[in-house]
């Protein structure tokens, strides 16, 4: 409820902001004392009674040791009467045509109990109700006369009035009559005083669960939970009963609950408070200090002391919490304008207005005893209720409202980022045609290139056609290199490898070289998602130098291919392909390249720098003599090609 409207517009001279705010408390002030006066004028209206002709008001009273004629209303100066409480003596008539009728007596107000006797026969006894000996309460009681007490013509009535504080006695007029005619307006006091209160009480349960839940939830507004408490200390004094006759652990219970109106009034100037941006300070426990008193007392005192203590330090808490509660929100309404805010100080004006009926009730100053303070709280609990439905309706327009917003900043960043991923899916297409491009180029180069160099050089030289075609059919073949890498082959490099086995049997027949083929696992070689086009081409040149090799300087036989698929030890499999040949084998250097021939050494050099390239291992091995004759090239495949692009140098 802490939901603020716009102060006063802040560009405004000050001159002109003190006019306006002066015209707000204004305007506030009236419409307070519009609903104090209309609360004023609802308070002096008289509720329906029963026909005057029923009424008694005649009686005689034997109080304190004396007797004498009173007529009804009657306050007693008495504020403790148990065992000799004031006797009321009187008379009605029936006529006799009304024999046939039911006849009740109904007393609409009293305090503390009453017990009613006709004709000597007790018919009432409110004590046996203790809700309806509550003093803040206007419990009416009606009794139906059984037929054989009642008399045609004249029967006596007598009323004791039982009196234990902390007011005086009170005995508003009572009705004797026919049933039919007292009962709607006992059954009208019954539902204002009775059913309402307990109505409002539940729903005062309810409110403090939410209350309590929504403190729990938002913790930075302690508020709630203070008003929280003060709504169940409420509902605590709704539904307790009031303690009579000896002195109990429960009665003790009963009298500190019930006594507790201080606690519950500093709780509720708390949160008034707490709501207008006070912030707690180390005296704020001095609002609870009668309450604790008040507590104390039943703790380690008597009812009676309690009671006594009630109207000097429960009474003047009330009226001060709700002056003060009044001049707090009339501040909050008029710098920060919310309906919570509004709401609340209208019914603050209420309790006040209530407030002083019941003193001037208590001090005997108006002609009737009829407290409507604690049904007036319900009024209270009618602005907090429509003040957290107002919040909650305004948080769900601002939530939609910012939903509306968030569903338009949504779409627009959803446009300018499908603009973005546009320009930068054409960048990346883009970078990746450039570097496409930038590696056929490169192959080209470095492989077609060198070859049409070479055979220009022959052509000048006049050298014959042998080494001309040669040249042409190895330029020729680096083309189809270029050509076959350019292919999608989905990852599976097995695919490329069918070509390259097509292009190397070509490469050896001539020199009546076998070619042994030998897929040593089913599947070949693992299938590389990642796999791009530069890591075929560099495989395949690897694999061409290792068989030219074999052609050029080993003197080979046979060449055997083992292509096969390796789980190392951490669990990962690796593709290996092993190229081996017959021929005389050369020994290693220590560099890794062929010992004594520069060109060989440059040669396998090569074929590890693509090796690297790849992410690929390169073992090689040769012998020259005994049964392991010939040279062995090793390649085993990483588990995932790398993503960036080596350069054969």
């Amino acid at each position: 409820m802490n939901n603020h409207g716009d102060d006063a517009q802040p560009d405004l001279p000050a001159r002109e902001r003190r006019r306006l705010q002066t015209s707000r408390l204004i305007q506030y002030l009236l419409l307070q004392a519009v609903i104090s006066a209309a609360c004023v004028l609802a308070l002096l209206q008289s509720l329906p009674s029963p026909p005057a002709q029923y009424q008694v008001t005649a009686f005689n009273l034997s109080e304190a040791g004396t007797e004498r004629a009173v007529t009804l209303p009657y306050f007693s100066p008495l504020r403790n009467a148990m065992n000799d409480p004031p006797r009321f003596s009187g008379h009605f008539v029936r006529p006799a045509g009304e024999a046939a009728e039911a006849w009740s007596v109904y007393l609409p107000r009293f305090t503390n109990g009453v017990e009613v006797t006709v004709n000597g026969v007790a018919i009432l006894d409110s004590r046996r109700d203790p809700a309806a000996n509550r003093p803040d309460r206007n419990t009416p009681a009606i009794a139906v006369i059984p037929a054989s007490v009642l008399r045609d013509g004249e029967n006596t009535i007598a009323i004791r009035l039982f009196i234990w504080g902390p007011i005086t006695g009170f005995l508003d007029r009572i009705y004797v009559g026919p049933d039919q005619l007292l009962r709607p307006s006992y059954d009208l006091r019954t539902l204002i005083f009775v059913t309402l209160p307990v109505v409002f009480s539940s729903w005062q349960a309810i409110l403090a669960v939410i209350l309590g839940i929504m403190w729990v939830m938002r913790r930075h507004e302690p508020a709630y939970g203070v008003l929280a408490a003060a709504m169940a200390v409420g509902v605590g004094q709704a539904f307790l009963q009031t303690p009579m006759g000896g002195e109990t652990p429960l009665s003790k219970l009963n009298v500190i609950v019930i006594s507790s109106a201080p606690i519950e009034s500093a709780l509720v100037l708390t949160f008034a408070l707490l709501l207008s941006g006070w912030k707690w300070q180390r005296y704020g426990w001095l609002m609870f200090l009668p309450g604790i008193l008040l507590a104390l007392a039943g703790v380690f005192g008597n009812q009676a002391l309690v009671r006594a203590l009630f109207l000097i330090l429960a009474v003047p808490m009330v009226g001060l919490s709700l002056v003060i509660m009044a001049i707090v929100i009339a501040r909050s309404a008029l710098k920060r304008p919310n309906m919570a805010s509004f709401l609340l100080g209208c019914a603050v004006t209420i309790m006040l207005t209530c407030w002083i009926s019941d003193l001037l009730a208590v001090f005997q100053l108006v002609p009737n005893r009829i407290f409507v303070s604690r049904l007036s709280y319900s009024v209270m609990l009618v602005a907090i209720g429509a003040g957290l439905t107002w919040r909650f309706a305004r948080a769900l327009n601002q939530v939609d409202g910012f939903a509306g917003r968030l569903v338009t900043q949504v779409r627009e960043a959803e446009e300018k980022l499908k603009a973005s991923f546009a320009r930068e899916e054409e960048r990346a297409r883009a970078a990746a045609l450039a570097r496409e491009r930038t590696r056929l180029m490169r192959d080209l180069h470095d492989g077609l290139g060198g070859q049409l160099v070479s055979i220009v050089a022959l052509s000048e030289r006049g050298n014959g056609s042998e080494g001309i075609g040669d040249a042409a059919r190895a330029a020729l073949k680096d083309l189809r290199l270029v050509i076959d890498s350019m292919d999608d082959i989905g990852g599976d490099l097995m695919l490329a490898l069918g070509s390259w086995r097509e292009r190397a049997m070509a490469q050896l027949r001539p020199h009546d070289i076998a070619l042994d083929w030998r897929a040593v696992t089913p599947q070949g070689l693992p299938v590389h998602p990642e796999l791009r086009p530069w890591h075929v081409i560099q495989i395949v040149r690897l694999l061409d130098e290792a068989v030219t090799n074999a052609v050029k300087h080993a003197e080979a036989k046979r060449v055997t291919v083992r292509i096969e698929t390796l789980t190392s030890e951490d669990g990962l499999e690796r593709g290996c392909i092993t190229v081996e040949d017959d021929g005389k084998g050369f020994e290693i250097a220590p560099d890794g390249g062929a010992a004594g021939a520069a060109k060989a050494a440059r040669g396998l050099r090569n074929m590890r720098s693509r090796a690297a390239h790849c992410g690929a291992e390169l073992d090689l091995s040769s012998c020259a003599h005994g049964p392991d004759r010939g040279t062995h090239v090793r390649l085993t495949l990483p588990p995932r090609f790398p993503d960036a692009d080596g350069s054969v140098s």
